[in-house]
């Protein structure tokens, strides 16, 4: 079941919206007339006058379930009023509407933030409150969770441009991005698709903080297109989708990985000794975390060329060893 609270600034819209709508039926209308959408809108603008400087007084959210789920009347009622009630929307007007116009069953819920006393009902952080809830009522009743969307179930000629633009840019981003290291990947592929990405930064710096993504003349932030697709979420995606470099690891046996010598000893010399027990005193290598950049080191001793070659390969370290191999007595 997903929770989605809908901005609504008219009592005489919405109502008219949630009763006229093709396949709609109300299923409960708590201290309001239902038998026309005007006089219910009249009955919320009524007690909204008890509280004139309560200007937003109009709750709007949509209770959407699985297509697969065909819960009773009963049950959605009873959702539906424990639904308001965690988020504190109690002894208040308030009009619960089914609507089977589309695939899957959703109910509109209306309800006033001005309480039958006249008090303002508070609808801070209204929207991570009631996806919260309706996580709960979820598990409570055994319904289907909403874990991604699903676009094969998704009629886009049914949504509105704003929206159907939305899940398009959700779908390029969702074919695309397992093939992208970065960004700027990214970024080229959407471009081809008529996606253009917008940064946020901070102040005056080039430090990025946000992002959007425009198509025409619609554009959204990423994490209205989904919260994994925020700035921040998409680098996450980036990180994991790293492969490994092809090292060691601390279970592999080294003998994967010969090394001379010299390159034994050094390693000895940077690992740190075992903790010995018992009578066996004698150093053991730890050859444990960091091992992976020690033998990288050793096994890449030029490393990447920007820098000076080691001593040992110079001209005048050859020159020293053979002179010195020459002074050896016969």
């Amino acid at each position: 079941m997903i929770s989605k609270p809908v901005p609504a600034n008219s009592f005489y819209h919405t109502c008219r919206y949630i009763c006229q709508k093709k396949g709609a039926e109300i299923l409960i209308a708590e201290g309001v007339r239902s038998h026309n959408y005007k006089v219910m809108a009249q009955d919320f603008l009524s007690q909204q006058q008890m509280r004139p400087t309560k200007e937003k007084a109009v709750f709007h959210s949509i209770l959407s379930f699985h297509p697969d789920e065909k819960p009773s009347d009963k049950v959605i009622m009873e959702i539906a009023r424990k639904y308001l009630e965690r988020l504190g929307i109690v002894n208040t007007q308030f009009a619960v509407t089914k609507h089977t116009d589309k695939a899957h069953l959703h109910l509109h819920i209306v309800a006033n933030l001005v309480n039958n006393e006249g008090k303002a009902i508070s609808d801070s952080w209204i929207g991570l409150r009631g996806k919260k809830v309706a996580q709960q009522l979820t598990q409570e009743y055994n319904l289907i969770p909403a874990l991604r969307k699903d676009l094969s179930r998704t009629h886009l000629e049914a949504l509105s441009k704003s929206e159907a633009i939305k899940y398009k840019i959700y779908e390029a981003i969702a074919k695309n991005l397992p093939n992208c290291a970065n960004m700027e990947e990214l970024e080229e592929r959407l471009l081809k698709l008529g996606i253009g990405i917008q940064y946020k930064y901070k102040g005056q710096t080039q430090e990025k903080q946000g992002i959007s993504f425009k198509m025409g003349n619609v554009c959204f932030k990423g994490s209205q297109i989904d919260r994994k697709y925020s700035l921040a979420g998409l680098q996450k995606a980036f990180a994991q989708q790293i492969k490994p470099e092809l090292m060691p690891s601390q279970n592999e046996s080294p003998d994967r990985f010969p090394l001379s010598p010299r390159q034994k000893k050094i390693l000895i010399q940077h690992a740190a000794p075992a903790p010995t027990s018992g009578s066996d005193s004698s150093p053991v290598p730890h050859l444990g975390q960091g091992r992976a950049n020690i033998l990288k080191t050793l096994l890449d001793p030029i490393g990447d060329g920007s820098g000076p070659a080691p001593y040992e390969l110079t001209e005048e370290a050859k020159r020293k060893k053979k002179k010195k191999k020459g002074q050896r007595p016969h």
